[in-house]
Parts: structure tokens; C-alpha cells; sequence
């Protein structure tokens, strides 16, 4: 007979390869067999550990989850709003969690939606912090704001292939976290614009009767 810590181990085995396949194959493409064959098991021990695959991909769901807003999770040991920073440190070993977490976002499942108010709520913290210290302008709609640099922060990861293929390198690679760097602070410090004439236009056009329809009060 096939002893626990056994049985525990190949569980683990075929939740990571089940990750990598669907992170690469999609939920839809990636089979039981080809997971199987690819984990080194049988069909029939997958169905053992988990039922089916829809039993599979929520294990999987929640394993990527526990990745990147875990602090007791035993792969990445950093505080939550540094975890995908860790894990971007070292893409050999993290690249399918992430390619996953870009499933889960895109696919809008209950976990991804547990994942991005995790996300949500480690950007408030941050600028509360940085508000704290007198770093921040004046936001018109901070919520929209912690809303507008989460995607920011999260758009790498969901267009992973498309950014690459524009700029001709992976930009969760060093090289491309590098680039990424100077241009993103000056966004963020100094915006792109020379004068305040958008912004001047679009708050006369809101103020005006009518304008400010459907806008925050």
C-alpha cells in the first residue's frame, strides 16, 4: 500500500504540474490525462485525491491564492505587499504561479476576486503609509486612485505575453523590471503632462450642469 507521506506528495505533484497546465493550456485545454502523464500518476489517482477537475482546478485556485496573500505560506517568506516582488525575483521557479494568477484574474473565479481585493486592500495600506509621511498630492477620488494603481500593478502580469511581444523582452524579467522602473516613477511623480489644461477642462466640463453625471461627489 502506497504510504501517506507518499500519497501527500504526489497530491503536491500533481497540484503544481495541474498549475503549470493550466497556466499554459488554459482550464479548457489542459486534460486529466495530459496532467496525469505530465505528473508522472494515473487518471485514476487524480480522481482519488481530487474527484474531478473542477475539484482540481479549485485546489489550484486556492494554492495560488495562499501564494501571494499568505504570510504563514511556506514558499515565499515576505510581508504581503512584497510577495509578488519576491516571486518576480525568481520567475524560473514562480513564472507558472504567475502565469496562473493571470488565469485567475482574467477568468474572474471567486478566489481571483479574494486575490484582487487582497491586491486592493495592500495598495490602500501602502498609501495610507505614504500619506502618513506627507508624500502624496491631493486626490480628488482616492478610492479610484488605489483602483488605478492596483491595475497598474497587476496589467504586467495579466499581459505578460502582449508586453513582451511590444517591447521585445519578458517585463517581469530583470531587464525589463529595470526598464520599467524610471519611466513608471516619473509617471507616477510627475504625470506626463507640461500644463494642467486637461485636467482644468475636465473639471470645468464635470462642474458644469449635467457634466458631473454618473461622477463621484
Amino acid at each position: 500500500m502506497r504510504s501517506a507521506p507518499d500519497d501527500l506528495t504526489a497530491r503536491a505533484r500533481i497540484r503544481d504540474t495541474a498549475i503549470a497546465a493550466f497556466a499554459r493550456d488554459g482550464y479548457d485545454g489542459a486534460s486529466l490525462r495530459r496532467i496525469a502523464q505530465e505528473a508522472g500518476v494515473s487518471p485514476a489517482l487524480i480522481v482519488h485525491h481530487f474527484g474531478d477537475k473542477n475539484a482540481l482546478r479549485a485546489e489550484c485556485d486556492d494554492y495560488v491564492v495562499s501564494v501571494f496573500i499568505n504570510e504563514e505560506h511556506d514558499l515565499i517568506v515576505a510581508p504581503t505587499r512584497d510577495r509578488i516582488r519576491t516571486a518576480l525575483n525568481d520567475l524560473e521557479r514562480y513564472g507558472p504561479y504567475l502565469d496562473y494568477l493571470a488565469r485567475m484574474l482574467a477568468d474572474g473565479s471567486a478566489a481571483a476576486d479574494r486575490l484582487f481585493d487582497s491586491f486592493l486592500a495592500n495598495t490602500r495600506d501602502v498609501l495610507d503609509e505614504q500619506k502618513a509621511a506627507g508624500m502624496l498630492e491631493p486626490m480628488s477620488d482616492p478610492e479610484m486612485t488605489i483602483m488605478l494603481l492596483t491595475l497598474m500593478g497587476l496589467a504586467p502580469v495579466v499581459m505578460r505575453a502582449q508586453i513582451a511581444r511590444a517591447l521585445g523582452t519578458d517585463q517581469l524579467s530583470p531587464a525589463g523590471l529595470l526598464r520599467t522602473t524610471l519611466p513608471t516613477l516619473e509617471l507616477l511623480t510627475h504625470g506626463i503632462y507640461s500644463t494642467t489644461a486637461l485636467l482644468d477642462g475636465a473639471r470645468e466640463a464635470l462642474a458644469s450642469p449635467g457634466g458631473a453625471k454618473g461622477a463621484p461627489s
